[in-house]
């Protein structure tokens, strides 16, 4: 009944990461949040599962679950770290993970001047039309019609997950934890969302907040950094390339004329142990 585990995170958006590639590992909601739980359990934003690839262009499959217990389609930090440990199992060259948002390639970039390293992935196609986000009706993905407090007239983007990006004037002034968990239930997301604070720094930073569905305020969200600069170039507000400035540190993101959007950020692994009987027990 005990498995072995490894606590990494991207920017301080951590996770615990089970390896079930070669013995299957049963997870149900309830033993997700109690391992994901901070006073109790390990602790994580994100609850990372690694299983044989169902598709042969994929080099293994990831399984994404919030701390909430739910389980979502796509996480970018956790498929940097993910990548990060399959690269040094094969020793370099790229890799393809599988997620239920599609097949994503990443690629080790390097080591800053203070020995962090940095993954590139390719997220894939940025998608803006209501149906993929998706959302319950039709309307203008460039101006949703949202509103809570401070935050309103939001670009709505799915990158694999729903975002609502809200531009404002001091992303630190916004009570994202009061106004987050209202949005991410509204009626225009079927499948909830994830809600963003971004202000624009300049025309190529954007400082950004995020209550992520399931999970609350992250420190970094991977995908969250996509959404918002696609939002920002939708919105004419900056070009296709900029730095994203999180709670956790900074993200290189650039949509490509393509449509994908290619992430670059920072991987670091924590430390490892053990799931033991009463955590995974029933």
């Amino acid at each position: 009944m005990e498995r072995a585990f490894t606590k990494m995170h991207g920017l301080g958006n951590d996770f615990v990461v089970v390896d079930a590639r070669t013995l299957p590992f049963a997870l149900d909601d309830a033993t997700a949040r109690r391992i994901a739980d901070r006073r109790t359990g390990v602790g994580c934003d994100q609850l990372i599962v690694l299983e044989p690839a169902t598709d042969p262009r994929a080099h293994l499959l990831m399984r994404i679950r919030n701390s909430d217990g739910g389980e979502v389609k796509a996480c970018g930090n956790a498929t940097r770290c993910v990548a990060a440990r399959v690269l040094d199992e094969q020793g370099g060259g790229e890799v393809v993970v599988q997620t239920a948002a599609g097949l994503l390639t990443a690629w080790d970039v390097g080591t800053d001047a203070d020995g962090t390293r940095r993954i590139m992935v390719d997220m894939g196609l940025a998608r803006t039309a209501w149906q993929d986000i998706p959302l319950s009706r039709e309307v203008d993905t460039a101006h949703l019609p949202l509103q809570s407090g401070p935050l309103r007239d939001a670009v709505g983007v799915s990158m694999g997950n729903p975002h609502a990006v809200f531009f404002v004037d001091d992303a630190e002034a916004v009570a994202l934890a009061t106004y987050g968990p209202e949005l991410e239930h509204d009626p225009l997301f079927p499948e909830r969302a994830n809600i963003s604070a971004a202000q624009l720094l300049d025309a190529d930073t954007i400082r950004l907040r995020v209550w992520e569905r399931g999970a609350g305020i992250t420190q970094a969200c991977g995908t969250g950094a996509c959404a918002t600069l696609v939002a920002a170039v939708r919105r004419g507000l900056t070009g296709r390339r900029a730095t994203v400035r999180l709670d956790g540190g900074d993200l290189e993101v650039q949509w490509q004329d393509d449509g994908h959007v290619l992430m670059t950020g920072p991987v670091a692994e924590s430390f490892t142990g053990t799931l033991n009987e009463r955590m995974l027990a029933a």
